[in-house]
């Protein structure tokens, strides 16, 4: 029997998320609710001087926003211990090791190496220090940072996306885990997080392809499997640049501010760079239906703000009454929905409706005595969807120089809606008064 997933988001309340942050946790969101498995909320707030309380609570507002809720929270602050038990084993089996260069010192071996036309691969030359050469160094205050020693081969996996992979660890220098402060980096703490929440898959960007050699023989030294791996394509912009110098502007508070709908985040994010069109959803349910890795190509994904703004209009043209009333404001009836959603933008538009509708409005009169005939000819209520056809039938006009008048002063507006639906809703006593001039 299978074993159902078990993936894991693991942003830094450091900062807001933004559309590559969110495209990592959908992806893992998907997988996971079509595969019945569990999706784990991790917060990696390690780096004490840079973590905010109110950037963990954008985190899981955004989230809850774009309706991806999850099924555990963890906090690796929580689980300092956990680390410490894993470095004192790594030491232990001599795979970790402590170092004692300064930053200016390794700088100076890099670019010697570089001058050579060598690869700046670590030397190694911590290895070469007894206890007495140690014990000087740390005399002199010198406190050590920790470096994973790794095996010389080609670690191999089979990627989701990207399938077979490899990387020759040889030609790497091997990483530091733990700073000279004793603080962790994120790719030793992660590893560990994963053996204990029993991780089975870690979606990700594909920027972090190299680290997982390294890791999958982080995962080998603590006895543990390494989990199947899926590596993401990278945002680019519609110009094919990076997105990372334009996170502020694509945070997803950023993106609630200006009304673009979540669920066409949504799905623009989840069809980007895919075998799919994209399309706007009523729910993420389709977008649930449709995960599969095979279906992401290799290539950047291509990232327009234009493109979303469009699909995020598409999305509300596309949204039924019940899924909406819950979001709409007070007086916006069925009717009134289903007739302005496709002329929206944003979802505040509707109020602009709401006041055509409800009035009073300062009606625009273009031919006044055609206007008045037209209000001595409006038919008795009860109105329907062909109340408009039946009135303007007889009028004696066509084309623009029927509607365009009729609209103008029903609206006060040159372009929306059907009139065909929009009249029933503003009513006879309200119609009459806008076409002889008078605000109602």
């Amino acid at each position: 029997m299978a074993v159902a997933p078990v993936v894991r988001f693991a942003p830094s309340p450091t900062g807001l998320l933004h559309v590559g942050n969110i495209r990592a946790a959908l992806f893992n969101w998907l997988f996971a609710r079509r595969q019945g498995g569990s999706f784990i909320l991790r917060l990696d707030d390690t780096d004490r001087a840079r973590s905010r309380p109110e950037f963990e609570e954008a985190i899981e507002r955004d989230l809850k926003w774009l309706g991806l809720d999850w099924d555990r929270k963890e906090r690796q602050s929580d689980r300092l211990a956990r680390y410490d038990a894993a470095r004192d084993r790594l030491v232990a089996s001599g795979r970790l090791y402590p170092c004692y260069e300064t930053p200016e010192e390794l700088e100076f071996k890099r670019k010697r190496l570089l001058s050579q036309g060598r690869p700046p691969v670590y030397d190694r030359a911590a290895l070469k220090l007894d206890e007495a050469a140690r014990r000087q160094l740390e005399g002199e205050g010198r406190r050590p940072h920790w470096r994973f020693k790794l095996a010389a081969e080609e670690v191999r996996w089979d990627d989701l996306v990207r399938g077979p992979q490899h990387v020759d660890e040889a030609s790497q220098s091997d990483p530091v885990l733990v700073r000279a402060d004793g603080s962790y980096l994120y790719s030793f703490t992660s590893v560990v997080d994963d053996i204990d929440l029993a991780i089975t898959h870690v979606i990700r960007g594909e920027d972090h392809v190299t680290n997982s050699g390294a890791q999958i023989q982080m995962f080998r030294a603590l006895d543990a499997p390494a989990p199947v791996l899926a590596h993401l394509p990278l945002l680019v912009d519609a110009a094919g640049g990076g997105l990372s110098k334009r996170t502020g502007a694509l945070s997803m508070g950023e993106l609630r501010e200006r009304g673009v709908e979540p669920l066409a985040i949504m799905a623009l994010l989840a069809r980007l760079g895919t075998a799919d069109p994209v399309e706007p959803v009523t729910s993420l349910q389709p977008l649930i239906d449709a995960i599969d890795f095979a279906r992401v190509g290799r290539a950047a994904a291509r990232f327009s703000e234009e493109e979303l703004a469009h699909l995020s209009a598409r999305t509300l043209h596309a949204m039924p009454y019940d899924l909406m009333r819950a979001r709409l404001p007070t007086g916006v009836t069925e009717a009134l929905w289903l007739a302005v959603r496709g002329n929206l933008a944003s979802l505040d538009d509707v109020k602009t409706w709401i006041a055509v509708v409800q009035g009073p409005i300062a009606p625009e009169i273009e031919d006044a005595d055609f206007l008045a005939e037209a209000a001595t000819s409006l038919p008795a209520e009860p109105w329907d969807e062909m109340t408009w056809k039946t009135w303007t039938a007889g009028l004696g006009r066509k084309g623009r120089a029927l509607f365009h008048p009729l609209r103008l002063a029903l609206t006060g507006r040159d372009k929306g809606p059907e009139m065909a639906r929009l009249l029933p809703l503003i009513g006879r006593d309200k119609a009459a008064a806008r076409l002889r001039g008078e605000a109602a």
